[in-house]
């Protein structure tokens, strides 16, 4: 089994406090939980929590790490998925414990889930059981990229070893399932579905060259291709960081200064 530590927090911070950043720039939590089972419902806890800060859809090099002790056994299975024993849980502190600093890591960002309901139906019981009554949807926005990938790729296989093979991510340290890494996973798997490169077919076996089939695959897999256009939001703090960059200079930058002159 990988070797463990309680807890981490990167202690790199943006200027004016842990979260602010310039109006227009767009900040993502990139989120991945481990627990004791399956089912909330069923009375299972969270037992580590990853998280990756992306700026401008740009890792920053932040990050919140945390194992928790769950106060019940983790069931067969799930151990059989991460590894994380009960010994080690022993040993480290309660959700309680560390919800303030993990609700100031994620405040007001966008939060980028694989298979999102699952993890924060967990993360709100665990706020409920710590008596925080405002759950997660009411202090940062989800996006499910278990349902983004199920719309780009209908009726394919979309968990998250599939996507990496699909997008060509390397997961190759992935022997057991963990919050951090699966988020850092994640985040180049949801940095490639949503900046436009197509699926490029690596689930399937290729046709023999030069064949009818090679040839239809590759006009089918053309008009398959999306092209994803940036939206306003994402224009808008594009220009806000060339506005901050140019500032800097003295207005001296290139790209401004040429746009100047007309060229």
């Amino acid at each position: 089994m990988r070797s463990r530590t309680g807890a981490s927090t990167n202690s790199r911070r943006p200027p004016h406090g842990p979260n602010w950043y310039p109006s227009g720039i767009v900040r993502q939590i990139v989120l991945d939980t481990e627990t004791t089972g399956l089912e909330v419902a069923d009375g299972h806890r969270v037992i580590e929590i990853g998280c990756i800060e992306l700026v401008n859809r740009r890792p920053t090099g932040r990050d919140w790490h945390r194992y928790l002790k769950p106060g019940r056994e983790v069931e067969p299975g799930a151990l059989a998925v991460h590894g994380i024993t009960n010994e080690f849980l022993a040993a480290q502190p309660e959700f309680a414990q560390v919800a303030g600093e993990f609700l100031a890591f994620i405040d007001g960002a966008e939060l980028v889930i694989h298979n999102a309901e699952f993890d924060v139906g967990f993360l709100d019981a665990e706020l409920a059981a710590a008596g925080i009554t405002r759950p997660i949807a009411e202090r940062c926005r989800v996006l499910d990229t278990l349902g983004m990938a199920r719309r780009m790729h209908p009726g394919q296989r979309n968990n998250l070893d599939a996507l990496c093979k699909r997008y060509n991510v390397d997961n190759s340290t992935r022997d057991l399932h963990g919050a951090l890494l699966d988020a850092r996973i994640l985040a180049d798997v949801y940095l490639a579905m949503s900046g436009g490169q197509a699926a490029l077919g690596l689930d399937a076996a290729p046709a023999a060259p030069g064949t009818a089939a090679a040839a239809g695959s590759v006009a089918r897999g053309a008009v398959r291709i999306p092209v994803i256009h940036a939206s306003e939001s994402e224009l808008a703090a594009h220009e806000s960081s060339l506005d901050v960059i140019d500032r800097a200079s003295g207005g001296r930058t290139v790209f401004r200064a040429g746009a100047g002159r007309g060229a």
